[in-house]
């Protein structure tokens, strides 16, 4: 299971949080840093007291620090996230001038990026490492494995905290992290329905719907609507394209 606010029950009661992410009254002080991974650590989730950083803030923020990073003392060239994943890091990667992807769901895509550049496998493609990737149900990682690596997410958020912490004087939290970002680059909200056992044709006329219809120019409950399109993916590195790889309305 995703290490998530539902599944990792005792943790998130200890930092002091509901399954909601709501805040909840502990026996005793909560600890100012919890994680959690997966059963092969490869999907993490980041909290400090009474606080949830969604995977998608939390790739932001990584990105928006990674100066703070050893592995990223030289730069950072490339990062990316997956469609469904929300638009955080394209906020940074346009400050930074960071080169900035948005791929379909699948870790292939981001390794595609990762390689890059490589004399044994793209030698003639730009390069875009070094290089930060992920994804909205909890995974993260760089080019320096070609998978997700909740190990190393946790590690990179450590060295963050620790670095704000020594160059303050004060410990530096997850929250105080977050809000700081929040406050620099603008907040991004993200929410995640996933629906079972709904009816199969139902499901695909409301698809086939939402794929015909042309909503760009509209107003929608109070928000501009720029445009909507099932998405595609042309790959900058090997040029393969990849379509109906879901429906964006921006």
């Amino acid at each position: 299971a995703d290490p998530n606010l539902t599944y990792a029950v005792e943790l998130v009661k200890t930092m002091g949080l509901d399954k909601g992410g709501n805040k909840i009254a502990t026996e005793k002080p909560p600890p100012s840093f919890g994680a959690a991974a997966d059963g092969d650590a490869d999907r993490n989730m980041i909290l400090s007291s009474q606080f949830f950083v969604s995977p998608s803030d939390s790739l932001a923020m990584i990105v928006a620090n990674s100066h703070l990073i050893p592995q990223f003392k030289d730069g950072l060239k490339g990062c990316a996230r997956s469609m469904p994943t929300s638009g955080a890091v394209d906020l940074v990667a346009k400050k930074r001038r960071i080169d900035c992807f948005e791929t379909p769901t699948g870790w292939k895509f981001f390794g595609n990026l990762m390689d890059s550049g490589n004399p044994k496998y793209f030698p003639d493609t730009q390069t875009y490492t070094p290089f930060i990737c992920g994804e909205e149900s909890f995974g993260t990682g760089a080019d320096h494995v070609r998978e997700k690596d909740g190990m190393w997410a946790v590690l990179a958020w450590l060295q963050i905290l620790a670095a704000k912490t020594e160059a303050t004087g004060k410990l530096v939290t997850v929250e105080d992290v977050a809000k700081e970002h929040w406050a620099e680059y603008g907040r991004n909200y993200y929410a995640r329905y996933d629906y079972e056992g709904v009816d199969k044709a139902k499901a695909e006329e409301m698809m086939k719907k939402m794929s015909d219809m042309s909503i760009g120019g509209t107003t929608v409950q109070g928000m501009k609507v720029k445009c909507n399109d099932v998405f595609e993916y042309k790959d900058p590195v090997d040029g393969s394209v990849s379509k109906n790889q879901g429906i964006r309305i921006i």
